[in-house]
């Protein structure tokens, strides 16, 4: 793939843009898979923040764009009928590449498979031109709009941080402005409007609560670690999720939190610092790379692992 490219990349901007186009194909093409399974294989920055990502920026403002434009590509290139056998097995590439060709900036268009795609520019535009036309609509954004699937509203969810204040006293407090009530699976879950703007509540920015989803809250609630038990939680960023089990231990015991991104490190000392928690070491390394008959492991009593970082 890269040989393709040998001796065309006339500045490191062609060079970048190369990479984070395939860079870009291979993550969509997890979250699509992912979709066709019915399996989740993690948001799309957990996939972004691999080690392999070079240019995270690039390749998250592709991948988002192209997932937007998406039922669009699709219809167009159905239309347009100009992809054969070879290049249909590589269609997240051609998503990703048809989107920068008909909505995105199209420079530094390098590579086999933008040349072959270039060199048929026309149908496609035509094909979306048509598209246009049958959709009785004037303009992309317009198609956009047409093809995006109504959001539900769903609720607002904090976590009580019981380490700095017991769940009725943050349920009075934020009953004050707010409908609250109480999650019926999550003893320490409150449940708020959809629309509730807490970002900047004192409640949060002192870290009383965390905002934080229900799907999130209910790993530690499902795991239930006891005070004094040591828990190795395998990748803690943002640490939402290491900080309620420091809760629900009540501070006891120990919790090691591995990470392997740098900037999420930083990111999960954060939020440790604001929880209060005083049990938590955090480990900048590959939980992987850990080696179970370490003696700093043998405590251990339960690995929380967050499947979809390593691929399980």
């Amino acid at each position: 793939m890269v040989a393709e490219a040998v001796g065309r990349w006339k500045s490191n901007g062609e060079r970048s843009a190369y990479f984070a186009r395939r860079e870009a194909a291979k993550v969509l093409g997890s979250v699509l898979e992912g979709d066709a399974r019915r399996q989740a294989v993690g948001s799309i920055k957990s996939l972004i923040y691999r080690p392999c990502i070079r240019n995270k920026k690039a390749t998250f403002a592709l991948v988002c764009q192209t997932l937007k434009h998406l039922p669009i590509i699709k219809d167009v290139l159905d239309a347009a009928t100009i992809l054969n056998a070879k290049w249909k097995r590589q269609q997240d590439l051609i998503y990703i590449i048809t989107y920068d060709i008909l909505f995105g900036q199209a420079v530094s268009l390098v590579g086999d498979a933008e040349k072959f795609l270039m060199h048929r520019k026309d149908a496609l535009q035509t094909a979306l031109a048509r598209l246009l036309v049958k959709k009785n609509v004037k303009t992309p954004q317009d198609l956009v709009d047409l093809y995006r699937i109504p959001e539900v509203s769903k609720p607002r969810y904090v976590r009580v941080n019981t380490l700095k204040m017991d769940v009725d006293s943050a349920l009075l407090e934020l009953g004050q402005q707010n409908m609250v009530e109480k999650d019926n699976m999550v003893p320490d879950l409150l449940i708020l409007p959809p629309s509730t703007d807490l970002h900047n509540h004192p409640l949060v920015t002192n870290g009383s609560v965390f905002m934080q989803g229900k799907a999130s809250s209910m790993v530690a609630a499902a795991l239930d670690p006891k005070p004094g038990w040591e828990v190795l939680d395998a990748c803690s960023a943002p640490g939402n999720k290491t900080v309620h089990l420091a809760a629900l231990m009540r501070g006891k015991g120990k919790i090691i939190a591995c990470e392997l991104n740098k900037e999420r490190v930083i990111r999960l000392k954060e939020t440790i610092k604001l929880s209060g928690a005083s049990n938590i070491e955090v480990l900048h390394g590959d939980f992987l790379n850990c080696n179970p008959n370490d003696s700093s492991f043998s405590k251990v009593k339960y690995n929380v692992l967050c499947l979809h970082s390593y691929g399980l």
